[in-house]
Formats: C-alpha cells, structure tokens, sequence
C-alpha cells in the first residue's frame, strides 16, 4: 500500500503563487510516476503536471510557463510551483502516485500500474 498525501493548498490573491508539496509512502510499490491534478465541483478532474521515474514533465496547455514540477528522489516527494495565480486555477488539487506492485525476483508475472491519491488540497485563488 501507498499513502500519498498533499499539503501547501490556501487561499491566494490574482497573479500570487503557492507551492505544493505531495509525499508519497508505503511499501510493496515501485513508483513509476508522480503528478498533480485538479478538480472544480462539477468539473472532471484534470491533469496538471506529472513526472515520471525518468525525469519526462508533462504540463496541462493551462499551466506551462506558470507551474513548475519537481521532485526529490530520496523522499518520494513531488512539488508543484504555481506562479501567476489565476482565479481560473481554484480547484481541489490531488497528488497521484502510479505504482507498480513488487513482485520477487524472477517472477513471470508483470503486474499492471496501480494508482494511489492523496485526499486533495484546496487552492483558492480570489481578490
């Protein structure tokens, strides 16, 4: 099992910034990727950014050039830099971890990617 749980979410003024903070804990997983997404009530969730074990970001149109994405290897934790805060950007933010189970040496069997979320942060972005 994997525990992801998010931190840094609150509320900011237009054109602010906030950073994020997702760590991620457990055991019997390899984490293969890390990534941020985001939902409004009523609204589907969305990806924000993601970076996976080789170090490749994706960013949503929304977001490049505002939101940056890094990690720490060490800690299994991710961040997420957002500068240039638009009241568009409101949202629960959720940190999702993709996993792969550990299985023994040898194994023939290659499981599939699990994904474990965090219960989201909300960042608020209002004058």
């Amino acid at each position: 099992q994997v525990q992801v749980e998010e931190s840094g979410g609150g509320l900011v003024q237009p054109g602010g910034s906030l950073k994020l903070t997702c760590s991620a804990s457990g055991s019997g997983f390899s984490i293969e990727a890390m990534g941020w997404y985001r939902q409004d009530p009523g609204k589907e969730r969305e990806l924000v950014a993601q970076i996976t074990s080789g170090g490749r970001k994706d960013y949503a149109d929304s977001v490049k050039g505002r939101f940056t994405i890094s990690r720490d290897d060490a800690k299994n934790t991710v961040y997420l830099q957002m500068n240039r805060l638009d009241p568009e950007d409101t949202a629960v933010y959720y940190c999702n971890a993709n996993c792969k189970p550990l299985v023994p040496e040898g194994s023939w069997f290659i499981p599939d990617y699990v994904d474990f979320w965090g219960k989201g942060t909300l960042v608020t972005v209002s004058s």
